[in-house]
């Protein structure tokens, strides 16, 4: 297997990208580019909510992941919102994230958290980032005062990734890992492959392992056993 520091890639990468401080690069395309738009427009956005929201995988998580390291905005999961833990939660941030945050609908306690945060993180001046999977105004959210300020918050769309973008993505992942691959691979993967980002850093990760293990180089043979394992252990995972 040829592993070589900057190795020249057989595909190139024609999309716009950004440096995730000390993640993965944010590759920029058209499923994004507006909520990547929105990011960069911080801290001049209208109102002191913003709201990504799509299908797993569409890159919300690491947007919010860009967003919190540009800030220094704390990062809270949905299901650790209570209202007597947010000053400490949130700590010395006047900005804030929470992910997944559509959870927290139809449940009291954490829909006052949720209202308590929002008025919190406006109180001192600062921002607060949601993500979900659906826009604000759609949560079936019971806390009425929370659900105006939810309807009057920014929403951003994220869709899911198209083919250029997972497949720029697949190539930056082999070339992060300095692994020389060839654009056969990737076409086969294409087409048969979870289309999320997640799912591209596993099967990328998995074939890298593969191939260290049985000193080989990647090709469309390993690539296709890989793939092969991966389905016949979520196979086993369903019927445990």
């Amino acid at each position: 297997m040829q592993r070589e520091p900057g190795a020249s890639m057989q595909l190139t990468l024609d999309l716009g990208h950004r440096p995730a401080l000390g993640r993965e690069d944010f590759l920029v395309a058209p499923s994004n580019e507006l909520a990547v738009a929105w990011i960069d427009r911080w801290p001049d956005w209208p109102g002191p909510a913003l709201a990504l929201y799509g299908p797993p995988g569409c890159g919300k998580s690491h947007l919010a992941q860009v967003w919190r390291a540009a800030s220094d905005a704390a990062g809270i999961e949905a299901a650790a919102l209570t209202t007597g833990e947010l000053p400490d939660l949130l700590g010395p941030s006047v900005n804030c994230a929470v992910e997944g945050a559509e959870a927290i609908a139809g449940l009291a306690e954490a829909e006052r958290a949720l209202f308590h945060l929002y008025n919190l993180v406006k109180e001192r001046g600062g921002s607060l980032l949601l993500t979900g999977r659906s826009a604000p105004a759609r949560w079936p959210v019971e806390l009425k005062d929370l659900r105006s300020r939810l309807a009057a918050a920014s929403a951003v769309e994220l869709n899911a990734p198209d083919d250029a973008l997972i497949e720029a993505v697949l190539v930056k992942l082999f070339a992060d890992r300095q692994v020389r691959v060839g654009g056969d691979v990737v076409r086969y993967l294409l087409p048969r492959m979870e289309r999320s980002f997640e799912a591209a850093r596993e099967l990328v990760a998995a074939i890298d392992l593969a191939a260290m293990a049985q000193h080989r180089q990647v090709s469309v043979v390993l690539a296709r056993a890989v793939l092969a394992a991966r389905l016949a252990d979520a196979d086993k995972a369903q019927e445990g």
